[in-house]
């Protein structure tokens, strides 16, 4: 999967809009709150989802794809992990990381901002 096409679908999420909080960086955010870093676009091509509530749920994604799974610096103790799109791990694996981090996020958004239908 393409970093153009990662963007795509989380644009697509109910919602979602782009912001560039970093020099550089893009994420993608709901209400108030990111649900994916993916980081420069002339950088290598990844993605940073919250892939459990604790660290010790998101290792799961660092023991099936250690050479493209780790835990996102700064915010990996909280669930957070960085995933190579280009690596070994599959497209619907990694739509389904989108869809939980969308999902988790959306679950702890005041309920004023949460997306409506």
């Amino acid at each position: 999967m393409t970093r153009e096409e990662m963007l795509a679908y989380c644009l697509a999420k109910p919602g979602a809009w782009l912001d560039r909080p970093w020099e550089g960086d893009e994420v993608v955010k709901v209400g108030s709150r990111i649900f994916a870093f993916l980081g420069s676009p002339e950088g290598e091509a990844r993605l940073g989802v919250k892939c459990g509530p604790s660290r010790e749920v998101a290792d799961e994604w660092l023991h099936r794809f250690p050479a493209d799974a780790r835990p996102s610096p700064y915010i990996g103790r909280s669930g957070w992990n960085t995933l190579r799109l280009s690596g070994g791990i599959p497209d619907d694996e990694l739509i389904e990381a989108v869809d939980g981090s969308y999902d988790a996020v959306v679950a702890k958004l005041p309920k004023r901002e949460r997306p409506s239908g």
